[in-house]
Formats: C-alpha cells, structure tokens, sequence
C-alpha cells in the first residue's frame, strides 16, 4: 500500500478516498466479502473482482436484472474490476498468485478447505510466501469446533443463533429479519478485521489472517438479549416490536398510518405524555420510571393506544420529534428512499445508468467515491493479465484455454 499524500483528488478531480493505494483481490461470492471488499473500494482501494467460471451466483438473483445481471449483483459490485480465473486449474492459480505478489488483501468466503485443496492455504503456503499479505477468510461457523464444515447461509444462522427467536410475534411465531442482517453484519466486521491489520502492519511490516464467521457475527448481534439471560436465566421470547428493556419503546396504530414511538428515559417519557394530552400518566406510580414501565408495560399500552388512535400518524410524529422524543411513521423502501433528508445526506448516487445506496461513513478529506458502475463478467481481463506480468499473447492463451473466460460458463 501507498500512502496519498498532498493532493487526494486523482486527475479527474474525484477524490482518492482514505485507501487509496490499497490493492485488494475479491475472490468471495454472494454478499458478506463482496459487500466487504466494495466498503473497501468506495474509499479508493484498488478492487479486482476474481469470479469462477460460472460467476458470482449473484448475477442470476433475479428479477430484477440490470444489463445481463440481477440488481442484487450491482448493489454489492461497484468501484471493482473483473477478471474470472479456474481456481481448479494450475494455471488459474498462477495468474492468482502472480496477482499477490503485490497485492496487500485477499478476501474469500469459499467453503473451508477449499484454498487447502488448490494448493493456496493461508497458513501452510500464502504467510510465507506474502508475509505483508492480510487475508480475510469469511466462513459460515469458523475455522475450528464441531461445526467448522458446515456451510451457512443468513437465514440459517438466523435461526442457529436465535435472532429468528426474538424477532415476530407470539401470534405469528419467529420470523426471519427482513433483510440478510448477518451477512451485512458479517462484511461491517471483516473491514474492521482487514483495516486494524492494516494499522497493525505498518508497524510490524506483517499482515495476518483475519478469520470472522456468520456464527460468530450472529451472536454479536444479540445484545441486550445474552447480558438479559446472563443476568437472569430468562430465556428471551418473541415481544413482536417492543424492547425487553425499555418502554414505552413499540408500534403504535395512529390515523392514517401506523407509528414507532421509541422513549428511552423519563424525561422523554413526561415530554411525550405532554404531546399526547395524558400528563396524569406522568405521577402515575406504574409509570413513574422506566423500570416501573417495563413490569407494568402492558397497562401502560392498554392506556395508550385509544389516545394514539386519533392522532395524524405524520403530525404526532412531527410533535413528538419537535418535543425531543423521537418518532416516525413506518415508511416503506421507496419512502425512505425519496425522503429529503436520504437526498441532502447524498445516500442515493447515481453514476450514467447505475443508481445505489451512498457511502455511510463520511470523511472529511478523503471522501469515499463512487467512480465506476459495477463490473460485466471478466470486463478487465486483459488488463488486469497485463499487470500481473502476462503479455498479450499470453493473455489470450489463459483466455482462450478457459483458465481466465472471458464467457459465463454454464453451471453442471
């Protein structure tokens, strides 16, 4: 890695971002590495894209499909170049490693065992012939323990780990979270991983192996319940929208729309019985703390909801937000999406034809940047071979062999 120093815009004026200089090989499918390395690329590290023969599955998640690939794909791929590279075939695994040569991270979520097999394991083979190499290996249950073979997918752990457990109604049972909250999570903890590597490098002049998992991830999400069941032996159960530990902390029905209230102290607490006209709720023993308001919380709801139900859902919100207890109505996607506050914070970009969620974390010099649109298969083969050392000639034997398709394979 090269540190940007003095000017930290490149020639086109888009700024160079904070890992500039850093050159990251992606060889992980589906969400939590791509999701991981394009973090990375966002804020300037150089991202080549390595995709087996038959591409990331991703590409076919579809409908809807953007170009030749599902949007599923372009919402995890932006920033990156592509090459494709049969990791079964010697020489796939040449072009690999002539590509470590100065590349500082690799990151890959193949099955484990699987690097082992080809020859590319981390600790027998890559430590010692990359000792600056930082290689992040994502995997469904670690690397170690009774289930360290299993594969994993979100939903699974999921269930594994006992977020479907506190998540739904009693009427309804455990439900899967909307969204693949552990794959996300788990790409959120493999750049944390890759970048206090890189910060430990520079002083050591050593890269390491970064291991993170789903299982591990999914149970870091768990909080407040583990510190709840510690403290108590109370195994937590499904309270639909409520907090175990806070109240009033729910969904309410209100008109014309349904509403989250979320009061977290006293004070809020006398605020919001202020906006909604019922300030004897304030003295009222039962509710005096939030303490009290937990173990009387079903009262305290059945003393709520008629009130709530004749108040505008979008004015109690803006009153409620006003008298600093914080609320909103229960938008849907495109809502949240077109709402002005998502445009003035620039969470939606837009580059020609590509349109993706913005960068979240926001640096003051050294922006993140969106500067190319997600990839088409192997679109940069030739000159990603240039650069690992392969003259045109023998660019095009690699690709004309199937060791580095230029052509999506089809799946056995």
């Amino acid at each position: 890695m090269t540190e940007a120093r003095g000017d930290t815009s490149n020639e086109t004026g888009v700024p160079r971002g904070a890992l500039h200089g850093l050159k990251v090989l992606d060889l992980s499918r589906v969400l939590a590495g791509p999701f991981a390395a394009q973090i990375l690329a966002d804020h300037g590290a150089d991202v080549t894209k390595i995709e087996p023969p038959q591409g990331d599955e991703t590409r076919e998640l579809g409908p809807p499909f953007v170009d030749d690939s599902a949007a599923y794909f372009h919402g995890l791929n932006r920033n990156k170049r592509a090459i494709s590279l049969d990791l079964s075939r010697p020489e796939g695994r040449e072009v690999l490693l002539a590509l470590l040569a100065d590349a500082d991270v690799l990151v890959e979520n193949f099955l484990p065992g699987t690097m082992k097999k080809w020859g590319l394991d981390y600790g027998e083979v890559l430590q010692a012939r990359f000792p600056r190499l930082i290689y992040c290996r994502i995997s469904g249950f670690g690397d170690s323990g009774p289930l360290a073979s299993m594969p994993g997918y979100d939903a699974v752990l999921q269930a594994f780990c006992g977020l479907m457990s506190i998540n739904g109604h009693r009427e309804s049972g455990a439900t899967r979270i909307g969204i693949p909250i552990v794959d996300t999570a788990v790409g959120l903890s493999s750049v944390i991983g890759i970048l206090l590597a890189v910060a430990e490098r520079a002083g050591s002049g050593l890269g390491q192996l970064v291991d993170t998992s789903l299982f591990e991830t999914a149970l870091g999400l768990l909080h407040p319940h583990p510190a709840n069941w510690f403290a108590s032996g109370n195994t937590p159960v499904l309270t639909g929208n409520a907090h175990p530990n806070i109240s009033p902390y729910d969904t309410f029905a209100a008109a014309r729309g349904d509403v989250f209230i979320g009061v977290v102290n006293d004070g809020q607490f006398r605020r919001f019985c202020n906006v909604i006209g019922r300030a004897e709720l304030i003295g009222d023993p039962r509710f005096v703390t939030n303490r009290a308001r937990v173990e009387n919380r079903a009262t305290l709801r059945a003393e709520l909801e008629p009130v709530l139900r004749d108040f505008d859902a979008t004015d109690l919100c803006r009153r409620l937000t006003e008298a600093g207890v914080s609320a909103s109505r229960i938008n849907s996607v495109a809502e949240a999406l077109q709402h002005p506050h998502t445009l003035a914070r620039e969470m939606v970009v837009q580059l020609g034809d590509y349109k993706g969620v913005g960068i979240p974390v926001k640096l003051s010099r050294t922006p993140g940047s969106v500067r190319t649109p997600p990839p088409g298969f192997a679109a940069d083969t030739e000159a990603v071979l240039h650069e690992a050392g392969y003259d045109a000639q023998a660019a095009r034997a690699l690709i004309d062999s199937g060791a580095a398709p230029k052509r999506r394979r089809a799946k056995a």
